[in-house]
């Protein structure tokens, strides 16, 4: 395998980082106007210099300026109750993982690469229309209809809860200090957010992260 990975620098795509650091030859960050930005790539540089991979970051602004999602900066308050699919419907951004792995599979085919690489996870799909399973298959199947060499979409993670990908990476020393989550965007996790407490459950045990609260 030869990858392409879409790498926002959080918990689960520095895992996948780490997990394929062998066949991975590119990781690529979308930054597209949400809060978290500044901190996920930050995080992102961080880690693919510290492993010696190519590392692409691409703006998709005309997201953060004609899209809605409580993510986006200027958007509605930051869901801060349980992580659960009324609470979190306003954190959708429309097709964004569409439009990444679009991007994602031209970056591939113009590096002569076969595969691209997506970190969704299960706990992902009750909020999420594309992080679903159907989703996945069927953008493996239009990226491989819609490419000369058939590139491939892998997404390892996709029916593996957060604790499960936290567990396998402490089992592979995933700095996951140097990995960021917190929807508000701000320096230090806010630890209340519905993402900063689905992180606390994920890394319960072993969590590295400084918290407001």
């Amino acid at each position: 395998m030869n990858a392409v990975l879409i790498y926002s620098g959080g918990m689960d795509s520095t895992t996948l980082l780490y997990k394929y650091r062998k066949e991975i030859s590119l990781a690529v960050t979308f930054t597209y106007g949400a809060r978290q930005d500044k901190e996920q790539t930050d995080c992102a540089v961080k880690n693919c210099k510290i492993l010696g991979i190519k590392h692409l970051i691409i703006p998709l602004d005309f997201i953060g300026k004609y899209f809605d999602s409580s993510i986006l900066e200027g958007g509605a308050e930051i869901p801060h109750q349980d992580y659960d699919a009324d609470n979190m419907k306003s954190t959708v951004v429309p097709f964004r993982n569409g439009i990444m792995l679009s991007v994602a599979a031209g970056l591939a085919e113009n590096y002569g690469l076969d595969t691209v690489l997506i970190a969704n996870h299960a706990g992902d799909h009750a909020i999420y229309p594309d992080c679903r399973p159907g989703f996945i298959e069927a953008m493996d199947g239009a990226i491989s209809q819609g490419t000369y060499e058939n590139i491939r979409l892998l997404s390892p993670f996709c029916n593996m809860t957060k604790r499960q990908i936290a567990l396998e990476g402490r089992s592979l020393g995933v700095p996951f200090q140097d990995t960021y989550s917190c929807y508000e965007g701000r320096h230090i996790h806010c630890g209340t957010c519905a993402t900063c407490r689905e992180r606390k459950e994920a890394l319960e045990g072993f969590d590295p992260t400084k918290y407001e609260d």
